[in-house]
């Protein structure tokens, strides 16, 4: 919004010829998140405990410890993260840029199917919340209107194509096929991150750190220059996602604040499912999937991790983890919780880093 009424009078006021540059407002989007979720998260959490009584249910299933430590602890603490990404995206982004609309709406209605299950567990006191199907269906639909528009909007000859790390000129055109993969992949991001949403700060960094790495991706993916320099394929427009990218990172950043162990609120499915929406989606955008399977790859081991702990155990009946998601595995084997969760931060780290290289190795 800055950017369409001030850049214009750039010529009276030469101050305003700051809101041009991308980097600038990045900048401003990542300060102004932060500063929301430090005003609004002290209301937002009071405001949830008063509703909410005795906060989210706690698995019987699951540690032991989490009856003990996280009893009590609201949820649907995602609603501050959509607060603070979408106010700050509409202030600093351009707002002509249907990518960042696309963006948003994937983020808000993936913000909302977690809500929904939220709610549902809290008011009928239960871990189940809204049915898997019903929510994996209200998941495809809106990534398959996001997977249409984004189509639509690509240059012609990426349109219906995925890129290849590592090889400057290799394009799979998959035609039709392309709108399924791309659904997959924004619902598969989202119910990764959810999936890894289970100790106090373990999926906001990763979170955060993939941001980061989609925030310099879309940035150069829409600079033609640079886009040029590093051979990657150029997507006009792309580079404005970094806006919204630097609202996520600063939003998580706030939230981390009260999310740090011990947790005085959770971020639930409203924003585990929201943030994985994002993620995917700008992936799709800048048709850097495959990198987000990389940068990424803690929530991909995460998800793996359940689905052959499920396999496993259906075909002969043995788990191969003595918990799953994997966290629960290290925490079951007497790892402290924190101990978990920074060494998991560590690796998403090094994940980021090998999902930029590919980048500049091509």
């Amino acid at each position: 919004m800055l950017y369409n009424l001030l850049f214009p009078l750039a010529d009276q006021v030469g101050l305003f010829n700051l809101f041009k540059y991308i980097t600038f407002r990045t900048g401003g989007a990542v300060a102004t998140a932060l500063l929301i979720s430090f005003l609004a998260g002290p209301a937002v959490i009071r405001w949830l405990k008063r509703k909410q009584g005795h906060g989210q249910p706690i698995r019987t299933d699951g540690p032991e410890t989490h009856l003990l430590t996280k009893k009590g602890t609201p949820t649907m603490g995602g609603f501050l993260i959509l607060l603070a990404v979408t106010l700050s995206t509409l202030l600093w982004a351009d707002l002509t840029n249907p990518y960042v609309w696309i963006v948003l709406m994937v983020t808000l209605g993936y913000g909302l199917i977690g809500f929904t299950d939220d709610y549902l567990k809290v008011s009928k006191r239960n871990t189940k919340g809204l049915p898997g199907k019903l929510k994996l269906a209200g998941q495809i639909v809106i990534a398959c209107v996001a997977a249409g528009l984004i189509t639509r909007l690509a240059p012609e000859q990426l349109s219906t194509a995925m890129t290849v790390p590592f090889f400057k000129n290799v394009l799979l055109q998959l035609g039709w096929g392309y709108l399924a993969m791309a659904v997959f992949v924004m619902v598969g991001a989202s119910n990764a991150v959810n999936i890894t949403d289970g100790l106090d700060g373990l999926a906001t960094v990763p979170v955060m750190i993939a941001s980061g790495v989609f925030a310099l991706i879309s940035y150069l993916v829409g600079h033609a220059v640079f886009a040029n320099y590093l051979q990657i394929h150029h997507v006009p427009g792309a580079s404005e996602l970094a806006v919204f990218c630097g609202a996520l990172v600063g939003a998580g950043l706030g939230f981390l604040w009260f999310n740090a162990p011990p947790a005085l609120v959770f971020m639930g499915d409203t924003g585990s499912l929201a943030m994985g929406g994002a993620l995917g989606a700008m992936s799709v955008v800048t048709k850097h999937e495959i990198v987000l399977a990389i940068v990424g790859g803690l929530f991909v081991l995460e998800t793996v991790s359940v689905i052959v702990q499920v396999a496993s155990y259906k075909l002969t009946g043995k788990r191969v983890f003595r918990m799953a998601p994997i966290h629960h595995h290290f925490e079951k084997k007497g790892w402290a919780e924190p101990t978990v969760v920074i060494r998991f931060w560590i690796i998403a780290s090094i994940l980021a880093l090998a999902g930029l290289s590919t980048l500049k190795l091509r």
